[in-house]
């Protein structure tokens, strides 16, 4: 079977290709009676959207949302909702040279080796812009958890790290690059021209940071929060790990320096570090939640590369159009939004068992 639906209780159904009329996302099982417009989700679209700078796709989309049920005089009724973006910018011309030779990284062989037939125009369902339905889900589901605040940014670009002395949050939204480092965000403007003039692609790693999440979200075994969210992240297009906390680093560490201790607290515990990112035997602490996705480069490159054709002869492919020279930059709003529709789906388990 091919799973197109992620959740428990908020469940949501992504659908649509690249090169399509449109795409969107189904979210059902979101509670009744909350507050939602279509310019609620629009900011964070925008965040996500193509073409807004040099250092991603010149794919122009305005991505615009439309609510098409599950909303009445302006509150979720509690049935289904359907959520579309029309794509309006497709150059699937672009890419006839790749309708029978496949494209090293990506998914064109898997593909056609599961299903017998692809979609080669943008990848269809392998494109990043299926991801444009999921930023629109997580805007709703951040509706259902308002005592939480989300933030996502860019921590690695290319193998160049941020400075964490130099973390101002404040710095997210002054440059393209989702990066809370200025120093660093100007060194990665060469870095990512230097690469989109060569034809290659370079690799990123988002972090994510979700605070407010109050203890015992998640399930000790087969629902655990860490688990779930590492799974959410795992789906989305490009994304080759994921760590929790310090991740594998932990790894490295004494027990006594991996241990999160903890003092009295007057309203509960107080924790003198957060290697666990926030939980604990599968189930939230109270800390921020943290976690880490790490991006691979962009697989459709001007540089040519060996591959085969669908008959099986040897050839070389080089992708022609346009594509993010690093995919991971416009990725953190769309962690930011799985984060959020894990993190959602916990609360209304959680509310469901324990209440």
């Amino acid at each position: 079977m091919s799973w197109n639906t992620f959740g428990r209780v908020l469940r949501f159904t992504t659908w649509g290709e690249s090169h399509g009329p449109a795409l969107g996302a189904v979210l059902d099982g979101c509670p009744p009676r909350i507050v939602l417009s279509e310019e609620d989700i629009q900011p964070f679209m925008d965040a996500r959207k193509p073409g807004q700078n040099r250092f991603t796709t010149q794919r122009n989309e305005a991505d615009l949302v439309r609510i098409l049920s599950g909303v009445f005089e302006g509150q979720t009724t509690g049935t289904p909702i359907s959520l579309m973006i029309e794509n309006s910018d497709q150059r699937s011309k672009d890419y006839s040279e790749i309708a029978k030779s496949y494209r090293p990284g990506h998914a064109d062989y898997s593909y056609d080796a599961k299903y017998g037939i692809r979609d080669y125009r943008g990848g269809g369902r392998s494109s990043a812009r299926e991801t444009a339905a999921r930023v629109a889900a997580g805007a709703v589901a951040r509706l259902i958890i308002p005592e939480v605040k989300i933030t996502g940014f860019v921590c690695e670009l290319g193998g160049d790290t941020i400075d964490r002395d130099n973390i101002d949050f404040a710095e997210i939204g002054n440059n393209p690059f989702f990066c809370p480092d200025a120093k660093a965000a100007k060194r990665w403007e060469e870095k990512v021209d230097a690469a989109r003039k060569a034809g290659s692609s370079l690799g990123a790693v988002v972090e994510c940071v979700a605070e407010g999440v109050p203890a015992g979200w998640g399930a000790p075994v087969y629902a655990k929060l860490d688990s779930d969210l590492a799974a959410a992240m795992m789906t989305i297009n490009a994304t080759k790990g994921v760590e929790i906390g310090d991740g594998f680093d932990a790894a490295r560490l004494t027990g006594e320096e991996n241990a999160d201790a903890m003092r009295p607290g007057e309203n509960g515990p107080e924790f003198a570090a957060n290697h666990s990112g926030g939980t604990a035997g599968g189930i939230s602490t109270g800390q921020p939640v943290v976690c880490r996705v790490a991006f691979k480069p962009t697989s459709s490159i001007l540089t040519p590369v060996d591959t085969i054709t669908s008959d099986g002869e040897a050839t070389q492919i080089r992708t022609k159009g346009r594509h993010d020279p690093c995919v991971g930059i416009r990725g953190t709003p769309v962690v930011e939004a799985m984060m959020a529709l894990v993190l959602a789906d916990h609360k209304l388990l959680h509310n469901a068992q324990c209440g």
